[in-house]
C-alpha cells in the first residue's frame, strides 16, 4: 500500500510541466526524445516527472519524489556513487 505522503496527484504533475525546468535531456532514449524535469508541486514539495514530447501530445513516462540520497540538495544534479 502506498503512503499518503508519498503521492502524486495530476495537479502536482501539472504543475510541474507547466512551470518546472528541464534538468535532464535524453535525445536517444529507447522510446523516442524525452526529459527529465524538476518542479514544485502544490505543497512545495520537490518533483521529478520524466516526459516525452510528441507531435500532438505529452507522454509522461513517471513521476517522483527525489531523495537527497540519490540527488544533491537542489535535486539538480544527481549524487556520484
Amino acid at each position: 500500500m502506498s503512503r499518503a505522503d508519498r503521492m502524486i496527484t495530476v495537479s502536482d504533475v501539472r504543475k510541474v510541466i507547466f512551470e518546472g525546468e528541464i534538468i535532464e535531456d535524453y535525445p536517444r532514449d529507447k522510446r523516442g526524445h524525452s526529459c527529465l524535469m524538476l518542479g514544485t508541486g502544490m505543497d512545495g514539495r520537490a518533483i521529478h516527472v520524466v516526459c516525452s514530447p510528441k507531435d500532438e501530445y505529452l507522454v509522461i513516462i513517471t513521476a517522483y519524489l527525489p531523495t537527497e540520497h540519490e540527488w544533491g540538495q537542489d535535486f539538480r544534479v544527481r549524487r556520484k556513487n
